[in-house]
């Protein structure tokens, strides 16, 4: 590390003091975003180690590393393999500050979203009942071959699952219910690998998500509102028990 960037982490753990309440995640990443938006520090800045900003705010490291992750995922920050974690070029102080309460502050936002997230679920999948096209279906066939032949190895289940709702939120046709829904995925990510804890629950899944592609396929609107309505209850529920098992 460079005389600058060792200077600037030294700084940034400084500025870090310990939290007062607990050692949750979402604390965690909240007064680190706090941090990177305040005007303190450069975009392109090398972050401290973990141990380092594990000792600054008083928490344990993998408080730390789940907490950088999912502002990874909200591309806050981007870690390099072998080299470390940087502020991210280009963050603005809009786009954390906007997006942080959805994952950021707590549980009643966090069910409101997985709420609205279901919502948006079911009126995707009625839209594209309507438009969905040979090709499109196609590829959701492809998403369930890959889940189902990924119910032992849960995180390639997950991507595989992942990319199946992006295909109906794409056949939906609308634009912007597509980037809503990236949105929300993106932000209840953390707590989404967390969902699927098993096998059983990952054959349980590929069996709802089955059940949607058949609905799809036959074009029927009532059948996919029901199919997709069901699935987004027990996915929801195991999201948050995931949830509140992190509290």
């Amino acid at each position: 590390m460079s005389g600058n960037s060792a200077a600037a982490a030294a700084k940034m753990s400084a500025a870090l003091t310990p939290m007062e309440h607990g050692s949750v995640v979402s604390e965690v990443a909240e007064r680190l975003l706090a941090y990177f938006t305040s005007g303190d520090i450069a975009v392109g800045t090398r972050l401290p180690a973990e141990r380092q900003l594990a000792a600054s705010l008083g928490v344990g490291r993998s408080a730390i590393r789940e907490a950088l992750a999912a502002l990874e995922i909200l591309g806050i920050v981007i870690v390099r393999p072998g080299s470390g974690t940087y502020l991210r070029d280009g963050v603005s102080e809009l786009l954390p500050r906007t997006l942080s309460w959805g994952l950021m502050l707590g549980e009643p936002r966090t069910r409101e979203l997985v709420e609205l997230r279901s919502g948006l679920e079911v009126q995707a999948v009625q839209l594209a009942a309507r438009r969905i096209t040979d090709e499109a279906l196609d590829r959701m066939q492809a998403n369930l071959d890959a889940m189902e032949a990924s119910l032992h190895n849960l995180s390639a289940f997950v991507e595989a699952d992942a990319a199946f709702h992006r295909e109906i939120a794409a056949a939906s046709g609308n634009q912007v219910l597509l980037e809503l829904l990236q949105s929300i995925r993106s932000l209840l990510r953390i707590w989404v690998d967390r969902a699927l804890t098993d096998e059983g629950h990952a054959a349980a899944a590929l069996a709802e998500h089955r059940e949607i592609f058949h609905a799809l396929k036959s074009r029927n609107v009532e059948a996919v509102t029901q199919a997709m309505a069901s699935h987004m209850g027990t996915a929801s529920r195991r999201l948050l028990a995931g949830y509140d098992a992190a509290q």
